[in-house]
């Protein structure tokens, strides 16, 4: 009997190719998210579910699947907006790409931190507007140093680690603060552990890469933006919640920090109406930290795989196993 697979999106690579050659598959043809009435209708009588971060899979759409259902695969490093727990429960394997995305990613969260401290935005902007009018200027345009300033890492795993490394090659002190000490990033990169308060009184950029949990919730707020410095530059390239973006706008707006890099937002997409998009001190992006022809061609081939496993009778990789074996 074939096996059926709805895909909630297309993505790079061999993904939906890999699946079409052994499943029968219903995709969404469109860019965009299909609606919650779309996903209820489509994954009926599914074996598998490949979805998206934005896509909501909870009871009701596990119960609209019916009893078919053997794997949700998350085209994602996080798993917040699956329902793991009534996954587990059903004996349904739920598996995401870990980490694949956390060079890109790291790559993106430099970026921005260039990108602001050196008005890099903003001196495109006046090149393509014609308002380069004089040349060089010796005060055109002065932003602030990257190189040998001080970096605080908010979360030190995979991108966290991988940013730091970066961070070596420009000669940056690096400060990180985590749920618990990483002796290795210690060793190998000098990085030295404190409490989130010292870390955002002392660093000159701090690059937020905590997973999205109550705990981080607003974890960045009107309280912890005061503890930065004047002359500092928040980036996030983590999940938009982690900052409270109203009291980032106020932050931004009374100059309590320098600027801001941010690649994700409390709700996507971003409204034109968000104080932030008339504001000149932050750099604003689309959600594109893995957004590499190579890493999101990988991320669709590791959730192919993961389904195909399962469906011929296989445990998918633990690596990207979300609930483990022994908890279904």
């Amino acid at each position: 009997m074939v096996k059926e697979v709805y895909m909630t999106r297309n993505v790079p690579g061999p993904a939906l190719s890999m699946l079409k050659e052994k499943c029968k598959v219903t995709l969404n043809k469109k860019s965009s998210p299909p609606s919650r009435k779309e996903i209820l209708k489509n994954v009926a009588g599914k074996d598998a579910i490949l979805c998206m971060l934005s896509d909501k899979i909870d009871r009701q759409v596990m119960d609209a699947a019916g009893p078919n259902l053997k794997i949700i695969s998350s085209f994602s490093t996080g798993f917040e907006h699956i329902d793991v727990q009534e996954a587990t429960r059903r004996g349904i394997y739920v598996t995401y790409t870990a980490d694949i995305l956390a060079e890109a990613t790291a790559d993106l969260a430099f970026a921005l931190m260039l990108a602001c401290a050196r008005n890099v935005v903003a001196g495109d902007a006046m090149v393509r507007a014609g308002r380069w009018k004089v040349g060089w200027t010796p005060d055109l345009l002065l932003g602030h140093n990257v190189y040998w300033s001080t970096l605080g890492i908010v979360g030190l795993g995979k991108i966290g680690s991988a940013v730091a490394r970066r961070a070596v090659g420009f000669g940056m002190k690096i400060l990180y603060c985590n749920r618990s000490r990483n002796q290795k990033a210690e060793q190998e990169l000098g990085a030295r552990y404190v409490s989130l308060d010292e870390l955002l009184q002392e660093s000159d950029f701090v690059s937020l890469h905590a997973s999205m949990n109550e705990a981080s919730y607003h974890m960045i707020d009107r309280e912890k933006l005061q503890k930065m410095k004047k002359t500092a530059f928040l980036i996030n390239t983590a999940r938009g919640k982690v900052v409270d973006e109203k009291d980032l706008s106020v932050a931004l707006r009374k100059g309590w920090i320098a600027g801001a890099g941010l690649d994700v937002f409390e709700e996507e997409p971003l409204v034109k109406s968000s104080p932030l998009v008339k504001m000149k001190n932050v750099t604003l992006l689309p959600h594109i930290g893995s957004a590499t022809h190579q890493t999101r061609s990988a991320m669709g081939k590791v959730a192919a795989e993961s389904i195909l496993a399962v469906l011929d009778g296989k445990s998918p990789d633990p690596y990207f196993l979300v609930n483990k074996r022994s908890d279904l």
